[in-house]
């Protein structure tokens, strides 16, 4: 907590410590919120304050009905639109039972881009 100018604020902290950022899952209620610009709780604002010379991997997931909804494509276009980078989601069985795209990627895909993206990125401090 701070109490005085100079006191370190977590979520600016955050993004000066950070080389990449996951965000894995990305639900729909949080792609919408970063879209809009909305930084309401502590990943939000860790967003917002992201050095955008540094990667942000993010993983959608939610249900196919959502995923499928317009706005969906739009505000992945947004975050892409920044430079942030998509792990796309994937078919399969979902949580609910429904069957379908919105899946999360699987983990070793995941791990497949975070590497390649921290062997190819020079960090800037």
């Amino acid at each position: 907590m701070w109490t005085q100018r100079s006191d370190p604020v977590l979520h600016v902290e955050l993004r000066r410590w950070a080389h990449l950022f996951l965000i894995a899952p990305l639900d729909a209620n949080t792609l919408a919120k970063i879209a809009n610009g909305i930084c309401d709780n502590l990943l939000t604002c860790v967003v917002r304050a992201w050095n955008l010379d540094r990667p942000l991997l993010f993983c959608p997931a939610m249900n196919t009905a959502m995923w499928q909804h317009p706005i969906t494509a739009t505000q992945i276009a947004v975050l892409k639109g920044f430079g942030y980078i998509e792990v796309p989601c994937i078919i399969k069985k979902l949580v609910c039972g429904d069957e379908g795209k919105g899946a999360m990627a699987e983990v070793s895909t995941i791990v497949d881009f975070v590497k390649e993206y921290l062997q190819r990125s020079t960090v800037k401090e």
